[in-house]
């Protein structure tokens, strides 16, 4: 787990799975009930074919695709669980990426739970173990979210710190039934969920963390798992308990795909190196900068990060990639499609030098709206200045 609107355009609710928007007409964001009943009027107009082609292309991996199939047959709004630690700035990944995805499951009639993870993160000892840090970090993001065009029509951000209290007995004893039915070596391949891994000196604490998680699943009744695929062995855990228990019905699994870091053999972007992401408040300048440096070798598609932007973040977004150049290198082009995009990247017909300055255009016109609304909204304003003081703990 460890990852309104104002003025932006809409983000399109449908995309196939090499990043292409298809024809699906996007939802207006906003939490009224009248939108959510719009939501809703739309999802109902849509074939079962439209609606799995609309859910199954968020994920890299979906287990399985049966059982997703016939879950959105017979449910018309299936719960689906998404959660994140507050631990600092949020990079393009965990905002933009969640945004289209969320977009995407409402504009289906999912209805979406976002667990903001507080008491996770200071298990894991984010922001230093500081609860009321973690807190503020918390509101930052939702903020971000809002402002980026997160459609909130049929989402409900819950903090876990207040729905546990609210059913403790409930929840407590799900956890150690979970724990009880699970050996330490079984738990302690979990640990990548909290960035961890078996060998690191983890605290009892962080030990509790993989038997928690696969209890939020069943806690929040959640049909659909939907996280990125360094959640995936948790989420595996909770198919593997409902076995235990000999539960028919298994949370279906999700898995969308991680955005690697900018830099060379980065797999992952990192927080705690700025130079491995864009940041959802980044200034213009910061953006242009950092796709400079970004590595991008000519004619190379495999592990190029410039590319993954392109694929998962700029086509789902417009629809399309817009290249800006010179005609003596050949004239602007607009790209329909990821394969046709890479077809000329592979040949050399599109230059990094000309992909580069176009993809950092897209991104800023994505980021612009989240901007403004922090140079705007006096509560969000102090919020990102409050969140940009702490020291970001691993």
């Amino acid at each position: 787990m460890a990852e309104g609107r104002e003025g932006t355009e809409a983000i399109p609710t449908a995309a196939a799975e090499d990043g292409c928007a298809d024809s699906a007409a996007p939802l207006a964001a906003g939490p009224s009930q009248s939108d959510a009943s719009l939501a809703e009027t739309f999802a109902a107009r849509m074939t079962l074919d439209e609606k799995y082609d609309l859910v199954r292309s968020i994920g890299e991996e979906c287990i399985t695709e049966d059982e997703l199939r016939n879950l959105l047959a017979k449910k018309p709004n299936p719960i689906c669980y998404d959660g994140f630690e507050p631990s600092g700035r949020m990079h393009i990944a965990q905002g933009v990426m969640k945004a289209i995805n969320v977009n995407k499951l409402t504009s289906a009639g999912c209805s979406v739970k976002i667990w903001i993870a507080d008491w996770f993160a200071q298990l894991n000892n984010k922001m230093g173990g500081d609860l009321k840090r973690i807190q503020t970090t918390g509101r930052y993001l939702i903020e971000i979210w809002k402002a980026v065009g997160m459609n909130l029509d049929m989402v409900e951000f819950l903090w876990t710190s207040e729905e546990i209290n609210k059913r403790p007995n409930e929840y407590w004893t799900l956890v150690m039934d979970i724990a009880r039915r699970n050996n330490l070596p079984r738990i302690l391949r979990c640990c990548q969920i909290m960035g961890r891994n078996e060998q690191d000196d983890l605290t009892a604490a962080q030990i509790m963390y993989p038997c928690m998680q696969c209890a939020d699943i069943f806690f929040l009744k959640a049909d659909i798992c939907q996280l990125g695929m360094d959640q995936r062995k948790v989420n595996v855990l909770a198919r593997e308990y409902c076995d235990a228990i000999k539960r028919k019905n298994k949370p279906i699994i999700l898995s969308h795909h991680m955005l690697p870091g900018l830099q060379e053999g980065q797999e992952k972007m990192s927080k705690s190196d700025p130079a491995s992401a864009i940041f959802m408040e980044d200034e213009e300048s910061a953006v242009n900068v950092k796709i400079k440096k970004a590595f991008c070798p000519p004619k190379i598609v495999q592990a190029n990060p410039c590319l993954e932007y392109i694929k998962y973040i700029v086509f789902p977004w417009f629809g399309k990639f817009e290249v800006s150049r010179d005609i003596k290198n050949g004239g602007n082009k607009v790209y329909n499609s990821m394969e046709e995009l890479v077809s000329d990247y592979e040949s050399g017909a599109l230059h990094p030098g000309d992909l580069k300055p176009s993809l950092s255009k897209a991104l800023n016109q994505i980021l612009q709206p989240v901007r403004d609304h922090f140079k705007n909204n006096a509560e969000a304003r102090e919020l990102l200045k409050t969140v940009r003081a702490y020291n970001i703990t691993r």
